[in-house]
């Protein structure tokens, strides 16, 4: 098993987007299912996904895939700390990083995956981050020794909290594609996406 693990926060209500982003089609699966193989192919081992609103839904859509986990964000409407918080919680004691990553960005190669880690590997650096063009994204990288604290002080204050802490620590990755900044958070966003990386619109819409 690889030594980094993977946090895919899905447990939001997608409000803005009008529709629930985790089970909409994207390529020939759902866009959870996109994520879940990005994350493995670029080098993930561990993967837990934490959902809550139609958590059921979510679980039901990811039961072929093997190795899976979840973990439950049972607070409506909280913060991304809480999940991300979650999700550190339910990791076995065997990864020694984690990435974290977000339901909406379906399109990261997973490349950009693997520099974050090997990164990691060859700095110690405690905190990850790609970024495009001045601007960060995700998935980020955070060392398991940060384990404590992403459980306590993101769950509380969010991310910003632990990077205003570590802000010595960090280490900006450049990335080669602009999908680590973007995320989908509109319907127009999914569309747009869907067709920059696929050249048709989603199937059946």
């Amino acid at each position: 098993m690889s030594e980094v693990a993977a946090v895919l926060l899905a447990a939001g209500r997608s409000r803005r987007m009008g529709a629930f982003k985790p089970l909409l089609p994207f390529g020939g699966v759902t866009v959870a299912e996109a994520c879940v193989s990005v994350l493995r192919a670029g080098g993930a081992g561990e993967l837990v996904v934490v959902a809550g609103h139609r958590g059921e839904e979510v679980r039901a859509a990811l039961s072929h895939v093997e190795g899976l986990s979840f973990a439950v964000n049972e607070v409506e409407g909280s913060e991304m700390g809480v999940s991300v918080a979650r999700g550190v919680e339910a990791l076995s004691g065997e990864a020694k990083a984690v990435l974290v990553a977000l339901v909406d960005q379906p399109a990261v190669p997973p490349l950009e995956i693997s520099r974050l880690i090997g990164a990691w590997r060859r700095t110690g650096a405690r905190l990850v981050v790609p970024e495009w063009q001045g601007r960060g994204g995700h998935p980020l990288l955070a060392d398991l020794s940060l384990r404590e604290e992403l459980s306590g002080v993101v769950a509380e204050k969010g991310l910003r909290a632990l990077f205003e802490a570590h802000g010595g620590e960090v280490l900006r990755v450049p990335a080669g594609s602009p999908y680590v900044a973007r995320d989908m958070d509109t319907w127009e966003d999914y569309l747009g996406l869907h067709e920059e990386i696929f050249g048709t619109p989603p199937p059946g819409l």
